[in-house]
Parts: structure tokens; sequence; C-alpha cells
């Protein structure tokens, strides 16, 4: 995965702490994130819309997973915005019309943006190695800091 110098600048410049602030992230990409009414199937989506690329959340799912949904959503815009045409809208699984390929690349980065290595080592050395808490201080889910840590979810 490759990034854009600039825009790996602009991520790297929002994980010097955790939580990382991905609303703050989204917006100094130049991403507008808004948290709206969605079926409970649907976890967001990302849209070009008058030029500009909004990313919609389902206000209805718990907060860890929407820091999760605009993550993903930010991995797309990162990753594949040049192949998703005016948009694309994830499932609760993170599936959408791009292929398992697409969809595993932006899981991937969404979780480098949310955990990134330094931050979770740093915690760890610090005596912090509970799954439960290092989701807590991360404000991820605990399933995705066992996946992180290599753990079973």
């Amino acid at each position: 995965m490759w990034l854009d110098p600039r825009e790996e600048e602009i991520v790297k410049r929002h994980q010097q702490i955790y939580p990382v602030k991905v609303g703050a992230l989204a917006r100094d990409l130049g991403l507008t994130v808004r948290e709206v009414d969605m079926s409970d199937e649907i976890s967001g989506s990302l849209r070009s819309e008058e030029g500009k690329w909004v990313i919609r959340v389902n206000r209805r799912h718990a907060k860890v997973r929407q820091r999760f949904t605009v993550a993903h959503e930010i991995a797309h815009y990162l990753l594949h915005r040049d192949r998703i045409g005016l948009g694309l809208t994830d499932d609760t699984f993170y599936r959408s019309t791009q292929s398992d390929s697409v969809e595993r690349e932006a899981n991937r980065l969404a979780a480098d943006i949310l955990m990134p290595w330094h931050l979770v080592h740093k915690a760890t050395a610090h005596g912090t190695r509970d799954p439960e808490a290092l989701s807590q201080a991360f404000e991820v889910s605990e399933a995705a800091m066992s996946i992180r840590l290599g753990l079973p979810a």
C-alpha cells in the first residue's frame, strides 16, 4: 500500500498520541464526516459530492464501530479513490461492490490508522498488555485490538 507522501505525513501527524482522532484526520485530509441514520446492515459510505468527499457513518452503531468505519472509509479514500467512481457503501462486514482484496486493504489500513504499531508498543511498554484495557485506551473494539495483537478475537 503506497500513500501519497503528503497524505502519509498528515496521517502520521495524527498518530502521535492515542486514541487517534479520526474526525480530525479526515478533516485534515479534506474529507467531511457526517453521522447519519442508516439501516443496521450499513456501517458507512464514502461519496464524492460536488467535488468533495463525504464519509457517512451510521449513528446507530457503537462509537468504537463508528471510529473503525471512519478509518475504513479514510483508507478507501487514500488507497482507492481512483477506482470507486462517485463512491461506495460498506455493509457491517465492511463489504462493498469492491473486490475482497480492496476491502482487505482498507481494513488493514484502518487498523494501521487507529492502532499504529509504534503506539501499541508504547502502550504495552508502559505495562498495558490486556486487550480489553488496550481497546479502551485506543477506543477500538476488543475484537479489533485482539486481532491487532494476533490473539483470538
